[in-house]
C-alpha cells in the first residue's frame, strides 16, 4: 500500500503517542499483568463517578432526554446549553468577559491542539513558514506529531533549581524565550499544570510570556487539561487567566470523563469561528455525552466544590504517598524527582545513567512495568544529543496504589541494576 506523506507520517512507528498508546492498548488486552504507570488516565474517584452516575439516571429517567443526547448533531461549535453554560460560570466565578462565541467544543483536547497548532505555524500563502514556542522544554508528549509539516515546534531548555532530598524543579529561561522570539514564531503554548513534570508556572511566569505574546502579536495557548477552574489537579497557587490573546484550553477527561472526549476552547470570536469551521469538515459536530453529563454542575458551580474539595485533594494525598515510596525505594540511588506541583505524574531524572531512558523503558516493560521514556517529551529542541532528556522518566501515580508501590520497587531495582553494569 502506497501512502501519501500525511499517511506515512500519522503511521509512523517511532511517534512517542502512538507507541505509548499502542502499548497500553496491547497491555490492557493482554493476560500478563503490567503496572500501568505510563498513561494518563485518571483515577477511578467513586464520589466523582456516584455524581455522573446519578447525572445519567438523571438523564435516562426524564422523558426524551437520553434521545435527544444521542439522536441529534449539536453544532459544529458543540453543544448550546453546556456553551452558554460554561461562558456563564467563567464570568461568574473570574469577572471575565467571556460570550458563548468565544467557546468551541471538540473530540477532545488532542483534536484541539491539532487544529490549533497548524492554524497558527507550518507553511503560509505568503511563502513564510511559522512554528510553535514551547518555552518550557520538557513538554507534552502529544504535542510533538500535530504538526502538518516538518521543523514545526522550537523549545528552549529549562534552568534547574535543585532543592532538598534529591528534589529539583524547572524553570522559564526568559532570556532564552526572548532571544527565540522572531517572526518565525506563530504561537507560544504551554501546559499548566505542566506534563509530563507535575511543574505549575507561577502566575508571574504565565503573566510574563503573555506581555511578550502580545509584543509580537501571537496568541499564548494555555493547556489547562490538569488545571483551573477544574479538574484543579493544582498543589500549589494559581490563577487562571484569560483575555483575547490567550487561547486557554480545558478537558473534561481528567475530571472523570476521559471516555466522553471532550475538550473545550476559549478564544476570541475569529479563533472560535476557525475552530468550528475546521469542525464541521472534520467530524460534522463534537459528541455530546461529555458536554450533557457535565452541564449541571457546570450550571450550577458544583464543579468547582467537586474540583476543589474531593479532586484535588485525592491526588494530593496520592502524590505525596509516591513520593514518599521513592524517596524510600531510591534511597542509595543518584535520583532527583521534579518537585510534584500539579497533575497527576512524577518525573525522575537519573544523572549518568549508563543506559538511555528508552532502553529503561524496554526492560522495565519487560518486568511487567509501563512507564513512558524521557526523549519523547523535548518536541523542538535544538540539541537532539541533549543527555538530560535520555535520563528522565514519566510515571503516573493515578493508579490503585499497590500498583504504584509495587511499579516503584521495580523502577528501582532496575535503575539499580543499570548503574551497577547489569
Amino acid at each position: 500500500m502506497k501512502l501519501s506523506s500525511f499517511g506515512q507520517k500519522y503511521t509512523n512507528l517511532s511517534s512517542g503517542i502512538l507507541h505509548l498508546m499502542d502499548d497500553l492498548g496491547s497491555a490492557m488486552a493482554g493476560r500478563t499483568q503490567m503496572h500501568m504507570l505510563g498513561g494518563g488516565n485518571p483515577g477511578r474517584i467513586p464520589e466523582v463517578e456516584i455524581r455522573f452516575r446519578a447525572r445519567m439516571e438523571n438523564i435516562l429517567s426524564n422523558d426524551g432526554e437520553f434521545e435527544r443526547m444521542i439522536g441529534n448533531y449539536d453544532s459544529p461549535q458543540g453543544h448550546h446549553d453546556f456553551i452558554e453554560g460554561l461562558a456563564a460560570f467563567l464570568n461568574q466565578q473570574f469577572g471575565w468577559d467571556v460570550k458563548p462565541s468565544n467557546i468551541a467544543l471538540t473530540n477532545g483536547s488532542q483534536s484541539a491542539f491539532f487544529v490549533l497548532f497548524n492554524l497558527f505555524a507550518g507553511q503560509f500563502a505568503d511563502g513564510s513558514h511559522k512554528k510553535i514556542l514551547l518555552p518550557l522544554a520538557p513538554e507534552y508528549i502529544g504535542y510533538g506529531d500535530l504538526g502538518l509539516t516538518d521543523d514545526f515546534f522550537v523549545a528552549c531548555p529549562p534552568t534547574v533549581e535543585y532543592g532538598d532530598a534529591h528534589m529539583f524543579k524547572y524553570h522559564i529561561d526568559f532570556e532564552a524565550v526572548k532571544a527565540t522570539l522572531n517572526d518565525d514564531i506563530g504561537a507560544i503554548c504551554i501546559s499548566r499544570p505542566t506534563n509530563p513534570t507535575g511543574n505549575v508556572l507561577t502566575d508571574d511566569e504565565v503573566a510574563q510570556l503573555d506581555q511578550l505574546a502580545q509584543a509580537h502579536n501571537i496568541p499564548l495557548i494555555v493547556d489547562g487539561a490538569y488545571g483551573t477552574p477544574f479538574p484543579n489537579i493544582i498543589f500549589t497557587d494559581a490563577q487562571p487567566l484569560w483575555h483575547d490573546n490567550i487561547v486557554l484550553c480545558l478537558s473534561l477527561s481528567k475530571l472523570g470523563l476521559p471516555g466522553g472526549r471532550t475538550g473545550i476552547i476559549i478564544a476570541r470570536d475569529e479563533i472560535i469561528h476557525a475552530i468550528s469551521s475546521v469542525s464541521a469538515i472534520l467530524t460534522l459536530a463534537p459528541n455530546s455525552l461529555g458536554a450533557v453529563l457535565a452541564l449541571e454542575m457546570i450550571q450550577s458551580g458544583e464543579i468547582m466544590c467537586l474540583s476543589r474539595d474531593v479532586i484535588k485533594p485525592y491526588y494530593h494525598s496520592k502524590a505525596m504517598q509516591a513520593v514518599a515510596w521513592i524517596h524510600e525505594c531510591f534511597a542509595d540511588v543518584d535520583y532527583f524527582l521534579h518537585q510534584a506541583e500539579g497533575a497527576f505524574f512524577l518525573w525522575m531524572w537519573f544523572r549518568g545513567l549508563p543506559i538511555n531512558s528508552q532502553q529503561l523503558y524496554e526492560r522495565l516493560k519487560a518486568r511487567g512495568v509501563l512507564i513512558v521514556p524521557g526523549h519523547h517529551f523535548f518536541p523542538g529542541l535544538a540539541d537532539p544529543d541533549f543527555p538530560h532528556r535520555h535520563q528522565c522518566i514519566r510515571l503516573s501515580y493515578a493508579q490503585p496504589p499497590e500498583t504504584v508501590r509495587a511499579g516503584i520497587e521495580i523502577i528501582a531495582a532496575t535503575v539499580r541494576e543499570a548503574y551497577s553494569g547489569k
